[in-house]
């Protein structure tokens, strides 16, 4: 599995204007209005119109800011699930392949990353059925295996979507690279990923908010991984998480 000499996931055209620094308190005062709102039942869609409507933004910047929020509810759910930093003691561990690489590459190409409400880092990326390696894909695998092999857990398995191509090359690749990091993983390609992660006992990898609110565990692997390799681009929007706290 190749990525062409030029292939990076890098930034938008527009994102130098777009996530400029004084746009920055505008969009996180989206996400925690946005937050509010949802926390009292209103419709998503129509709530992220309003109040990207409220503040003048673009198709993207709506993106990226219902993409960083989420309810009360939410939020309390994934911070009471996730788990620190520490010995897994052997638990076994499912990781949301695409959503995982996907960020880490981004992230190492210099594109846009979110930091949203619940800490977990999200990318402004899109895969429309097809995927592509990129010059960054083999060092995002290996930021991975380092930030997950010191944690002690138990079988790995990473799992891709179907029906997105070059999965199957993914898949491969991931299994021909575990043991040379000192995790002999798994890779399997299933239809529905989600849904898998959804119902596993396994400490779950992922951003995936439908799955973060199912979850049992989950390990916020890519902010580890990146620790070692800080991305060029973060986005923190934390919709005024971190005054709440501090309250």
């Amino acid at each position: 599995m190749r990525p062409a000499d030029t292939r990076h996931r890098g930034p938008h055209p527009a994102d130098t204007r777009l996530f400029a620094p004084e746009w920055i308190p505008v969009l996180s005062k989206a996400v925690g209005e946005l937050s509010w709102l949802l926390t009292r039942g209103y419709p998503p869609g129509a709530t992220l119109k309003l109040v990207g409507d409220r503040y003048a933004l673009t198709e993207r910047q709506r993106w990226a800011v219902g993409r960083a929020a989420c309810t009360d509810e939410q939020y309390q759910w994934r911070r009471a699930t996730q788990l620190p930093a520490a010995n897994l003691g052997g638990r076994p561990v499912s990781i949301d392949g695409f959503n995982l690489l996907i960020t880490l590459e981004t992230a190492l190409s210099g594109g846009v990353v979110l930091r949203g409400r619940d800490g977990a880092l999200r990318d402004l990326s899109s895969v429309h059925g097809t995927y592509r390696a990129v010059q960054e894909t083999d060092r995002a695998i290996q930021l991975a295996a380092a930030a997950l092999l010191p944690l002690t857990p138990g079988p790995v398995r990473w799992l891709l979507d179907q029906p997105v191509s070059n999965s199957g090359r993914l898949a491969a690749r991931l299994r021909e690279l575990g043991p040379a990091l000192g995790l002999p993983w798994t890779a399997e390609v299933v239809l529905n990923p989600d849904r898998v992660l959804a119902e596993t006992t396994d400490i779950v990898v992922t951003s995936d908010s439908a799955v973060l609110d199912r979850a049992g565990s989950w390990l916020n692997l890519a902010a580890l991984a990146l620790k070692a390799e800080p991305p060029h681009w973060l986005l923190d929007l934390d919709g005024g998480r971190r005054e709440a706290e501090a309250r």
